[in-house]
């Protein structure tokens, strides 16, 4: 047999994107080549090769990264099967996928998910290897459908999946919910340390979110998620203060006094802000908090907020979200705040104290 015969011309079009050069059975089938010679065509001296079950890749040497992410998902998309059958389906039968399909189909979103270390790897994440490196893919699937992990696959599972984001034609788990499995076992404490920190002081996701996803992959009761946690949670409160500094410069605001005490003269501090300006009696407090409430400690900052309101000062929150992704608009709220101080009395007395 000649293992270098074309499947057709059709297929030899194809080939020259690397979308196409990974092929299932059945779109091997469509094609003309049965299951006995795809087979063959992988023996040790073929031309092909099998990065996961069912999934050929039509070429010899190391995949590249894409083509080893399409193989996980063309395998996760071709393997997975509902608990349910449709009615009139023969059991087992496989869904029908186009020759054309790719992983940043429709189809594909609504069926599985790239996430953890391989879904970070094409976010960016320098803590991640290059989309290139990537030995491994993990997918996320529904508890619905009848998947299990392969050699170079592995599979994560989840009741309802969650939104797609779409990156170089791939359909990504949401920043923090992959962040959340690549930080699962067996990944190590430095792993784990370094992937939630530059995921909150990168900028790619607040703080809360991430915790939240943490305590969905029953994650925070480990030790060295704990100390991770504290790690990421500070990164991103300097993260944000940088920000905040960025917008109050780029807004063209005059310059307040950073990370200050508030206090009544001989009386007790009032409370703690990010920003005040002492001449208009506006503070700025960057709600840093995280998903897991401690109802004390909110009960305290709201006394300390309606403490400072009653003497005049208006105190305006923002989260880190806000001020990374709406600069322009909390710039304003400030501006607005400033300019509304003339029209008001005065604030009585406080002591402004380093923080």
């Amino acid at each position: 047999m000649n293992h270098e015969a074309p499947l057709s011309s059709r297929s030899l079009r194809q080939l020259s994107d690397p979308w196409h050069r990974v092929m299932t059975l059945r779109e091997l089938r469509a094609h003309g080549v049965p299951a006995e010679e795809a087979e063959e065509r992988c023996a040790p001296g073929g031309p092909w090769q099998q990065p996961a079950p069912g999934v050929f890749l039509l070429h010899t040497g190391h995949p590249s990264g894409e083509e080893l992410l399409l193989s996980a998902v063309r395998y996760a998309e071709s393997r997975g099967r509902d608990t349910a059958s449709p009615a009139g389906a023969a059991p087992g039968a496989a869904p029908a996928v186009s020759a054309c399909a790719t992983a940043g189909t429709a189809a594909a979103a609504e069926r599985v998910l790239v996430t953890g270390m391989s879904a970070l790897a094409l976010y960016g994440f320098a803590s991640a290897p290059r989309p290139a490196l990537l030995e491994r893919v993990d997918v996320l699937a529904p508890r619905r459908l009848r998947l299990a992990s392969a050699d170079r696959v592995r599979v994560r599972r989840c009741q309802t999946l969650p939104r797609a984001v779409r990156v170089d034609g791939f359909a990504l788990a949401p920043v923090a919910w992959a962040v959340a499995d690549a930080v699962a076992p067996p990944a190590g404490p430095e792993t784990v340390r370094a992937v939630l920190v530059e995921a909150v002081a990168g900028g790619r996701c607040d703080a809360a979110a991430v915790v939240r996803e943490l305590g969905r992959a029953r994650l925070l009761a480990l030790p060295h998620v704990v100390g991770a946690v504290e790690a990421m949670v500070a990164a991103g409160r300097a993260a944000a203060e940088d920000r905040l500094m960025s917008l109050v410069r780029e807004g063209g605001l005059p310059d307040p006094c950073w990370n200050v005490r508030l206090r009544l003269p001989g009386g007790p501090q009032l409370a703690t802000v990010d920003a005040y300006w002492p001449d208009h009696a506006v503070a700025v407090r960057l709600d840093t908090r995280t998903a897991r409430r401690d109802l004390a400690r909110e009960r305290a900052e709201r006394e300390r907020q309606e403490s400072l309101e009653r003497m005049g000062v208006t105190v305006l929150t923002m989260t880190p979200q806000q001020v990374r992704t709406e600069p322009g608009l909390r710039a304003s709220l400030i501006r607005t705040a400033l300019l509304a101080a003339t029209t008001r009395p005065p604030a009585g007395y406080l002591m402004v104290l380093p923080g």
